[in-house]
């Protein structure tokens, strides 16, 4: 899970965390599914089929369907020769292979990274990013993208976040009236029943809770890493300063469309104080900005 042969700084901070977070929701998992199968009796095996085909799902598809989704769309270098040339001076930098290129086309200013491994992703700006930016602050945020496919914690949330998934959907059919069915036809035992919903919906708050907070040192660890690689944590700053400006000037529902996403995005898509603020999967600007103000001073000294 460490950043393997890229120049990227490792983090063995981000690492632990990775390790410690996939331990917890393996284990989760495994309380979950088990729970599920004591409930249901006799249905134990759709439940092991739809747990197993999730997982599959998610862990293989999720890119595509994140990036699909976002409305990325693949770019050549004569399409979009400047966004491939701050890529390309990335990669040779780091020592890493080029992931594929895209472009979202949307207003509201943002880049992000998917894919499983460093052969198989893809980086996407879109349009409001590229208009917005100078070049300097495109290739620190670019940077910042390239970092997650280099330490993996992309793959990681990927397979992290799953559980959070699979307990919501299991939440919503149980309260649908669908394995509360299955389970009554099993024993007719109503608060065992009630249980199924219960236990899904405490399952899916502790995900959340760890992905989020994995979610939030990882922003912090790109953050480093991309302003070390590329020397100029002021361009990083500014960008982040620049985009977190404009995110207020984004109308309502364009921003609620790529709340879904923020995740996977190299700022968050929300605007004023909320709770969705509380709840981000991004650490304060505040934060982010200081710790650069610091990496700063480190190499200027």
């Amino acid at each position: 899970m460490a950043a393997g042969r890229t120049r990227y700084a490792p983090d063995r901070g981000l690492t632990s965390r990775m390790v410690v977070t996939m331990f917890l929701i393996g284990l989760l998992y495994v309380v979950f599914v088990g729970v599920l199968i004591a409930l249901l009796g006799k249905a134990w095996p759709l439940v092991v089929l739809i747990a197993g085909g999730l997982f599959v799902a998610q862990f293989w598809f999720s890119d595509r369907i994140a990036a699909f989704s976002m409305g990325a769309r693949e770019v050549t270098p004569e399409q979009a020769p400047e966004l491939h040339g701050a890529v390309d001076r990335l990669c040779a930098l780091a020592d890493m292979p080029k992931p594929k290129v895209a472009i979202a086309e949307t207003d509201v200013p943002n880049a992000f990274a998917t894919g499983r491994n460093q052969r198989n992703s893809l980086v996407c700006a879109t349009t409001g990013l590229l208009r917005r930016l100078e070049p300097e602050e495109l290739e620190g945020v670019l940077s910042h993208e390239l970092s997650h496919v280099a330490h993996r914690d992309v793959a990681v949330m990927t397979i992290a976040s799953f559980l959070g998934v699979l307990a919501g959907m299991v939440t919503r059919i149980a309260l649908w009236g669908g394995l509360g069915r299955a389970a009554g036809r099993q024993n007719n035992n109503t608060p065992l029943v009630l249980l199924i919903p219960l236990v899904s919906a405490l399952v899916y708050v502790v995900s959340f809770l760890l992905t989020r907070l994995l979610s939030r040192y990882r922003e912090l660890s790109a953050d480093r890493a991309g302003a070390l690689l590329t020397g100029r944590p002021s361009a990083l700053a500014s960008a982040l300063t620049k985009i977190s400006g404009d995110m207020s000037r984004i109308p309502t529902k364009d921003l609620r469309q790529a709340e879904a996403f923020n995740a996977f995005y190299f700022a968050p898509a929300i605007s004023g104080q909320s709770m969705a603020a509380l709840l981000s999967s991004h650490p304060p600007l505040e934060k982010r900005l200081d710790q650069l103000r610091r990496i700063s001073t480190q190499l200027g000294g």
